[in-house]
């Protein structure tokens, strides 16, 4: 193997896990992807509330029963990438502004902050998969 190959391969990584869309395997995602990043040697915030946010929304607005949704990690690079993709193709997010008095309905206003880009593609139907990317850098060595 050459030298570039070696240095693409290192810096090219991914984690994928299927998940129920329920409450748990939302919180489960969240676990999951911070125990996945702490491996990476990445910075586990702002992208664990994105897992955390994108999660719950498969979970609460994508959710079909016996259908599971899919966590999936990639880093390419500087850019870490999140998606989940879940079986309701039909239920496209968008951020809306909810009423003050609302206790829900920031989670995509969350993701537009914290993300350095956000969208979702549709797939093959009935699936969709919303995604984040984050730009990272492995935490400074402490000494």
């Amino acid at each position: 193997m050459n030298q570039k190959s070696a240095e693409l391969s290192s810096s090219v990584r991914n984690f994928s896990v299927q998940l129920s869309p329920t409450p748990r395997g939302a919180r489960l995602a969240r676990l999951l992807a911070t125990e996945q990043l702490r491996s990476w040697g990445l910075p586990l915030d702002p992208a664990r509330l994105l897992v955390a946010e994108l999660a719950n929304n498969a979970s609460a607005h994508g959710r079909v029963p016996g259908r599971d949704f899919r966590l999936t990690l990639y880093v390419v690079g500087g850019i870490l990438r999140i998606e989940v993709t879940d079986t309701r193709g039909e239920e496209l997010p968008h951020p809306q502004q909810p009423a003050v008095d609302a206790e829900s309905g920031r989670g995509l206003l969350l993701v537009e902050a914290l993300a350095s880009r956000w969208g979702v593609t549709e797939g093959r139907f009935p699936r969709k998969t919303v995604w984040a990317e984050l730009r990272c850098t492995p935490p400074e060595p402490e000494f």
